[in-house]
């Protein structure tokens, strides 16, 4: 009885209806305290209750980012018994009505986080040069094309305006850049009009229109911390790699700018190498290389890094096999279209 007795505490713990419902959220995405409520239609005293319940058993991890807090589920973190009478749980709960509006209503949670980026991007594609400047300084000029080899097709994931596949172009074979809006996009066909070796593809990132296993490298330039769910986007950019080829990510180290949420509709506030260590490798890559970039005195933003990871022979991340089984929440539309 005694070696029995934790898995009656979990037990108990998930046959509380509210704390199982908040479980289905959270083994999907990283989520706020006002998210859940939205979410599931609770009050905040309950949601945080539950919550603390959960926080207690080892079932969610808590991360402060700014003034806030997301949580999630440990996933692969979890004891095998643990996983075992999840996937129970799961299976049991995921097909109830009420879970199915909740996951409906985590949807839209979602799709206005996005929606707060894609305004930005609509309204500042001409002044982005500048504002990326003013930011990050020469610090997001990483000489990468330089790197490369010169038979090579690349992918510049995010590519906004242009400025990173432009770097790129006199050092590879092809470059094929991807955006989701279209006014970046049409500031890019601006850039890259003199740049034959550049096709430009209209796409989100978490559904890239680009065939799998096709592309030699990928960047992901100053983009991930505009994502919804980074580990999707991962995820896509293992699956369009070829075995053995590298992804090379800059973004912002951690910080506590929380008015960048509402002026530039970032979701994240940098990350850090732990978090985008484990994500890599939920995706399929090998552990990454992640190196802090000397800072610019002129930028008035956080401080940057590079990381560098090779996807493996085989992806087999969580992250990756969901993506690739289509088992996650309905995507907010897709675009797929060379432009």
């Amino acid at each position: 009885m005694i070696q029995a007795r934790p898995f009656l505490d979990r037990l108990t713990t998930l046959a509380d209806p509210t704390r199982s419902r908040l479980l289905l959220l959270l083994d999907r995405h990283e989520l706020t305290v006002g998210e859940l409520c939205s979410a599931l239609q609770l009050p905040q005293s309950t949601v945080s209750r539950h919550l603390r319940t959960l926080s207690d058993e080892g079932w969610v991890n808590a991360r402060a980012e700014g003034t806030s807090r997301r949580y999630t589920m440990p996933g692969s973190a979890l004891d095998p018994g643990a996983r075992r009478l999840w996937h129970l749980v799961r299976d049991q709960v995921g097909v109830t009505p009420s879970a199915r509006h909740d996951l409906a209503r985590a949807e839209q949670v979602l799709h206005e986080r996005r929606t707060t980026s894609q305004a930005f991007f609509s309204s500042r594609a001409g002044q982005w040069d500048r504002v990326r400047a003013e930011l990050y300084g020469a610090g997001s000029d990483v000489p990468l094309g330089a790197l490369l080899d010169p038979s090579w097709m690349v992918g510049d994931l995010g590519c906004g305006t242009g400025q990173t596949s432009a770097a790129l172009a006199p050092y590879v074979a092809r470059v094929i850049a991807v955006d989701e809006s279209s006014a970046m996009l049409g500031a890019a066909r601006k850039r890259l009009a003199s740049h034959d070796n550049v096709e430009l593809r209209s796409g989100r990132l978490e559904d890239l229109p680009v065939d799998a296993g096709l592309l030699d490298a990928a960047v992901l330039s100053l983009v991930l911390h505009f994502v919804v769910d980074p580990t999707l986007v991962l995820a896509e950019a293992a699956r369009i790699l070829k075995p053995g080829a590298p992804l090379l990510i800059v973004d912002m180290l951690p910080h506590e700018r929380e008015e960048y949420r509402a002026t530039m509709g970032h979701v994240w506030l940098g990350f850090d190498d732990a978090q985008l260590g484990a994500w890599l490798g939920h995706a399929g890559f090998a552990p990454p290389r992640i190196v802090p970039v000397p800072p610019d005195p002129q930028a008035k933003g956080p401080a940057l890094f590079t990381a560098r990871a090779v996807r493996q022979e085989r992806p087999v991340g969580p992250a990756f096999d969901q993506a690739r089984a289509g088992t996650d929440l309905p995507r907010l539309g897709t675009a797929r279209q060379t432009v």
